[in-house]
């Protein structure tokens, strides 16, 4: 009996792996200025995009900056700049990030502990 589920789980595995597509890959040496390049291009797009959003256009109206000028300041920063700042953007938080909500969470655990306590 376990002669037999060896021989069928072997035959299996031995139809599954024909079937199984195989891929072949091509590797290609690249140059590093065309790494370099598409880095920096990409980090400037993400720099310029994240100009060309409302808030951030707003922002920077009410600071007395036109958004075509900014642009044209990023289109002027050097590459090792705009990475920098890309980083910074990629770091930051997708929403706003404030310390009243921890108060206000701290508060609410010390409230329902006095309650607790007191009973």
């Amino acid at each position: 009996m376990n002669n037999a589920w060896a021989r069928t789980i072997c035959r299996l595995l031995i139809v599954l792996m024909a079937w199984t597509p195989f891929q072949y890959a091509q590797a290609g040496m690249i140059g590093t200025d065309q790494v370099v390049t598409h880095s920096s291009q990409a980090d400037r797009t993400t720099v310029l995009n994240f100009l060309g959003r409302t808030d951030v256009t707003s922002q920077l109206q009410s600071f007395g900056l036109d958004a075509s000028t900014a642009k044209d300041r990023v289109a002027a920063m050097t590459d090792e700049e705009v990475r920098y700042l890309a980083g910074r953007i990629d770091s930051m938080p997708a929403g706003a990030s404030s310390s009243s909500g921890w108060i206000v969470v701290i508060i609410i655990v010390a409230v329902i502990w006095w309650v607790a306590t007191k009973r």
